[in-house]
C-alpha cells in the first residue's frame, strides 16, 4: 500500500505541468460599469488558471471616466500578461478606450483602426470654466502619463491625446511608440508576440508563449449581456418612456393588469440602468411632467396646446436625461422624436375616449331608463300605467296625464316610474 501511495506522489511530482490557455474577451461597447465587471471576472479568471496571457479585443467610442480608471487599475494590478488589440479594421479605441490600451501589457492594433482623441469631456458636453477644467486637464493627463512611463511608452505624445485630443493610425501609434504591434488578425498578433519580453508595471519582464496555446474565449454572462444593452441611454430612456405610458395606462383602466405588469418591469430594468449612468434628475421631472400634459390636454380640451406642451417636455427631458462624456452616451435626437411624439399623441387619444366614454348617460339598467319617453296606458292622477321602452310600468306622474298621451321618465322608485307630461 505504501508503495502504491509513493508511486502516485511521484507520478504527480514528476508529471509536466497542464498547458496553460489564453484567455479571449471581446469589448464592443461603451465603458460603463457592466464592462468593468466583465473584464474584471475575465482577468481573475485568468488569475485563478494561471493562464498564458488574456487578450481583450477591443473596439469603443469612450465612456464613463470612473469605470476606465477601474479597469485600467485591474490591469496594472493583473499577475496574467494584459494584450489589449484594437481590431478589426475601421475600429477605434477612443478617449476611454486609448486609456485601456496604453495600459496593457501589451498594445495592438490591426490595419485600418485608430485611436486617441482621450481630452476629458464634461458631461453633457457643457463648457467648463477655465479654473476647472485646466483640473481636470491636469488629472487626466497626470493619469496618463503615470500609465505610459509605467509602461515605457512615449510620454509627451501620450499627453497630446489628452491635452490637445490628437487621434492617431495604427502607424502613427506604432511609429510614435504608443503601441508595439500591428496585426491583421489574431493569428498573427500572437506569432509576433511569442517569445516576446514584456515590461510589467511593477518593474519586473515576463516572457511570452502564447504560440500553440489554446485561445479560450470568455463570454459575457446572461445578466452581463442583457444589462449591456439596457445601458444604453436610448434603450434606457425607452423603457422608461414606454413604462411610465403602460402604468398610466393602467391606472386609467384599472384590472387590465398587462399594462401594469410590463411598465413595472419596464420601469425597474429602465431605473437599473439610469442608477449606473450620470441622469438629470430635473429631466425626470420633465418627462413624469408630459404625462400630465397629456391627461390635461384630454381633460380639458385645450386645442392641442397642453398635448404640445407635453411632447415637448418629454423631448426635452430625453435630451438632458443622461449627462453622458460622448454623444454616444446621450440619448439621441431621433430616438427622443421617435418615442415622444407617436406617445403624445396616443395618450391624449386614449385619455381622450376614456373621459368621453365617463360623460356618455348610462343606457343600461334602472338608470337607462331616465330621460325615455313612454305612452299612458291610463289616466294618471296621479298613478297609472305607462309603455315605456317595450314595457309597461306603474307609474306616478308629478301632474295629471291623460290616456295617450306622451310623458318623459324623470326618475325610478323601486318598480315604479315618476314620470311627468312631455
Amino acid at each position: 500500500m505504501k508503495r502504491i501511495l509513493l508511486f502516485v506522489i511521484a507520478v504527480l511530482v514528476l508529471a509536466p505541468p497542464a498547458s496553460a490557455d489564453v484567455i479571449k474577451l471581446t469589448v464592443d461597447d461603451m465603458i460603463h460599469p457592466i464592462s468593468d465587471e466583465f473584464i474584471g471576472r475575465a482577468l481573475d479568471l485568468a488569475a485563478q488558471h494561471h493562464s498564458d496571457a488574456v487578450l481583450m479585443e477591443l473596439r469603443t467610442p469612450g465612456g464613463l471616466e470612473q469605470s476606465m480608471r477601474s479597469i485600467v487599475q485591474r490591469i496594472l494590478r493583473s499577475p496574467v500578461p494584459v494584450i489589449v488589440y484594437v481590431a478589426p479594421s475601421g475600429s477605434r479605441a477612443a478617449s476611454a478606450g486609448f486609456f485601456i490600451l496604453e495600459a496593457a501589457d501589451v498594445a495592438a492594433m490591426a490595419p485600418g483602426t485608430n485611436t486617441g482623441a482621450a481630452h476629458p469631456v464634461s458631461f453633457g458636453g457643457e463648457k467648463m470654466d477655465d479654473i476647472m477644467k485646466a483640473k481636470v486637464e491636469n488629472d487626466a493627463a497626470a493619469f496618463m502619463r503615470t500609465i505610459a512611463e509605467g509602461r515605457g511608452r512615449n510620454v509627451q505624445v501620450a499627453e497630446s491625446a489628452v491635452r490637445q485630443s490628437k487621434s492617431f493610425t495604427e502607424q502613427e501609434a506604432l511609429a510614435q511608440k504608443l503601441i508595439d504591434v500591428v496585426a491583421p488578425d489574431i493569428p498573427s498578433l500572437l506569432r509576433a508576440l511569442e517569445g516576446r519580453a514584456v515590461r510589467r508595471f511593477n518593474g519586473t519582464t515576463t516572457t511570452l508563449h502564447v504560440v500553440g496555446k489554446p485561445v479560450v474565449t470568455y463570454d459575457m454572462s446572461l445578466k452581463e449581456a442583457l444589462l449591456s444593452k439596457i445601458m444604453d441611454p436610448n434603450v434606457a430612456f425607452i423603457l422608461f418612456a414606454l413604462g411610465a405610458f403602460a402604468l398610466w395606462a393602467e391606472f386609467n383602466h384599472p384590472g387590465a393588469v398587462v399594462p401594469g405588469v410590463v411598465g413595472l418591469i419596464s420601469i425597474l430594468l429602465a431605473v437599473f440602468a439610469l442608477n449606473l449612468l450620470p441622469v438629470r434628475y430635473a429631466a425626470v421631472a420633465l418627462l413624469l411632467a408630459a404625462f400630465a400634459l397629456f391627461a390635461l390636454e384630454a381633460k380639458f380640451a385645450t386645442h392641442g396646446i397642453l398635448g404640445v406642451g407635453g411632447i415637448i417636455s418629454m423631448i426635452i427631458g430625453a435630451l438632458f436625461l443622461v449627462d453622458g462624456p460622448i454623444p454616444e452616451m446621450r440619448v439621441h435626437l431621433l430616438t427622443a422624436l421617435s418615442v415622444s411624439v407617436p406617445l403624445g399623441v396616443i395618450a391624449i387619444f386614449l385619455m381622450g375616449l376614456v373621459l368621453r366614454a365617463r360623460k356618455n348617460r348610462i343606457v343600461t339598467g334602472t338608470e337607462g331608463m331616465i330621460g325615455e319617453i313612454g305612452i299612458a296606458r291610463t289616466q294618471l292622477g296621479p298613478e297609472g300605467k305607462v309603455f315605456v321602452h317595450g314595457e309597461i310600468w306603474d307609474a306616478i306622474a308629478s301632474s295629471p296625464v291623460t290616456e295617450g298621451a306622451r310623458v318623459r321618465v324623470a326618475a325610478v322608485n323601486g318598480l315604479h316610474l315618476m314620470v311627468e307630461p312631455a
